[in-house]
């Protein structure tokens, strides 16, 4: 669900930056000292790595000639909490737009709010929180997993429609579109569903602290030093990152040639997958991304098709360092600040 610039107007894309990056400032706020502990901090790397490089597993859906790939905004909401979710998140789709453009420049900010405002902040807290509840058992992940996942699939892709109608794309009329893009995004949804259920689960009986610590309320989870304890998430860590090397090096290689639900949407309304966009605007925010995407489509220059594994190991990599930073640095200053509160 990577909108493409050509999709937004220049006033549109730039509302839409103003509430992703407030909504980025907001989390930071939020995010309490304790929240990006010793085990938190690597985790929340290694898992926004994990989610970037399953986005690259385009899964085919049967009878469309469509295809999707998982969001992953509700499984870093409950393995980080919402507000470090939403900043891994953010991360994966900033390394994914300035490294490998995929998704506008001009469109980041649409993209980071359907993406991750959406699940991480609003549908956990509001939908996923409450049906996990503060007894969370394996029939409860799984229900709020496929539940939360498909609403946050629905209302990421009519977050879509509604900002194609509102930059007046005449190529895209709000009914057709928005009856392409919602029932191709339920069926999206499931899958996601299905993947952050087995995800959480296998968390759950390995270490269920860890989703505890963030779907239930404070006073349950009593701070008794448990998560400070030495490799309390050092096997969840490993495995992410064994999980993340696979999907980018090995599975990322099979993933569908068809076109993603997005794409199949525009393509059965306007009779292209990509839409032209012209203008001073375009152009800045298109030469701006061609400077920094040294890997784009994925795909080295020869057109070969060999480094879609390569460009898999480099981004997940990135977003493992760039997440890995953004918490390292949280972490300090909230630090620093409570020494001097006290």
């Amino acid at each position: 669900m990577h909108m493409a610039d050509a999709l937004l107007s220049p006033a549109v894309g730039g509302g839409m930056y103003a509430v992703s990056v407030a909504a980025i400032a907001y989390s930071v706020k939020k995010i309490k000292k304790d929240d990006l502990g010793e085990n938190k901090a690597p985790l929340m790397a290694v898992s926004g790595a994990m989610v970037f490089a399953a986005q690259m597993i385009n899964f085919t859906i049967p009878g469309t000639g469509s295809s999707g790939h998982i969001g992953g905004g509700i499984l870093l909401a409950a393995l980080l909490g919402p507000f470090a979710g939403m900043l891994a998140m953010s991360s994966v789709l900033i390394i994914q737009c300035l490294i490998f453009a995929d998704g506008g420049l001009l469109a980041l900010g649409a993209n980071i709010f359907n993406m991750g405002v959406i699940p991480c902040l609003i549908v956990f807290p509001l939908i996923a929180k409450n049906i996990f509840s503060a007894s969370p058992n394996k029939k409860r992940i799984w229900a709020g997993s496929v539940i939360s996942a498909v609403i946050s699939l629905q209302l990421g892709a009519f977050s879509v429609v509604l900002q194609t109608t509102a930059s007046g794309i005449a190529e895209l009329p709000f009914i057709a579109f928005a009856l392409l893009m919602q029932p191709i995004h339920l069926a999206i949804g499931i899958v996601e569903g299905i993947v952050t259920a087995a995800i959480l689960t296998f968390v759950f009986a390995a270490r269920p602290h860890i989703l505890t610590s963030n779907i239930s309320h404070p006073a349950s989870h009593p701070n008794s030093g448990t998560e400070r304890k030495a490799g309390s998430a050092k096997k969840i860590i490993v495995v992410f990152a064994c999980i993340a090397v696979v999907l980018a090096a090995g599975i990322s290689i099979f993933a569908s040639e068809y076109p993603d639900g997005l794409e199949w949407s525009i393509l059965n309304t306007a009779g292209t997958e990509a839409l032209d966009a012209e203008g001073t605007v375009f152009s800045a925010f298109s030469n701006a991304q061609e400077r920094t995407a040294f890997i784009p489509d994925y795909e080295s220059a020869d057109g070969e098709g060999t480094a879609t594994p390569v460009a898999g190991i480099i981004g997940a990599v990135f977003v493992f360092v760039l997440a890995g930073i953004a918490a390292l640095i949280i972490r300090g200053v909230k630090k620093k600040n409570s020494h001097v509160i006290k």
